[in-house]
């Protein structure tokens, strides 16, 4: 692991009228790291996930990707981030690929005399080079998610922010996403940043976990400074235990 910042948020808040949606969230996330994001609904992690996108603005504090602040340098920023917030949308009347084409062409940093070629390049990433032809209405949820990671593959990005990305996958789908994930941060040293309520599939590949409730931060730290503290006890129950003391 190397120890620069890909992530880096400091001191971020945001509200809704009276309503603090996130209080003052400082963490940062190192490359090639895989950090899990958790708390109950209404924690406030879309939210922060909006932020850092580039979605919404911060009331205060600052986001910043390798060193440059998505706010004062939205597209330099943004340029080295790929995501998917909520669920991947595509037109299902399109081929996977032609999706792949019509998004390539959002990005500034792509030519567009590579843009077929780097359609190709993430299809075979995500394994869907076989299937790059159908139409997407006939992919099914996996797959969708899959051509979702290929679309925050487009830009090369440094990190990629994926919200929620398990829902409505079987254990199968869930199974290939993982290990697609670890590919990733394997081959290519990708940083991951992923909120997810399931924690027993967080903790299979995982490095770091940032928890907050109510907008604020509860906990920060390694998979295994958090395995320690929760003890005999289980990151599930432990998770609990954060959630509902006071």
């Amino acid at each position: 692991m190397l120890s620069n910042n890909v992530l880096k948020v400091s001191n971020v808040s945001k509200s809704a009228g009276n309503r603090v949606l996130v209080n003052h969230l400082s963490f940062e996330i190192r490359e090639g790291e895989i950090c899990g994001f958790v708390g109950p609904n209404g924690a406030g992690k879309t939210t922060l996930i909006r932020m850092i996108t580039g979605l919404i603005k911060p009331k205060e504090g600052q986001i910043t990707i390798n060193g440059i602040d998505i706010h004062q340098e939205r597209v330099k920023a943004l340029s080295q981030v790929g995501a998917i917030v909520e669920s991947p949308i595509f037109f299902p009347y399109m081929s996977g690929r032609d999706n792949l084409m019509n998004l390539a062409r959002l990005h500034p940093g792509l030519a567009a005399e590579d843009r077929n070629k780097r359609v190709e390049e993430v299809l075979a990433i995500v394994g869907l080079q076989e299937r790059g032809r159908d139409k997407v209405r006939t992919y099914s949820l996996g797959m969708k998610q899959r051509l979702g990671i290929a679309q925050a593959l487009l830009g090369q990005p440094r990190i990629i922010i994926l919200d929620e990305p398990a829902n409505g996958l079987d254990p199968m789908g869930i199974r290939d996403l993982r290990n697609l994930i670890l590919q990733l941060r394997e081959d290519y040293g990708i940083t991951f940043f992923i909120s997810s309520h399931l924690l027993d599939e967080l903790q299979r590949m995982c490095d770091r976990f940032v928890i907050i409730r109510e907008g604020n931060l509860i906990w920060q730290g390694t998979k295994d400074e958090w395995l320690k503290e929760a003890g005999t006890q289980g990151l599930e129950d432990h998770f609990v235990e954060m959630m509902t003391s006071r």
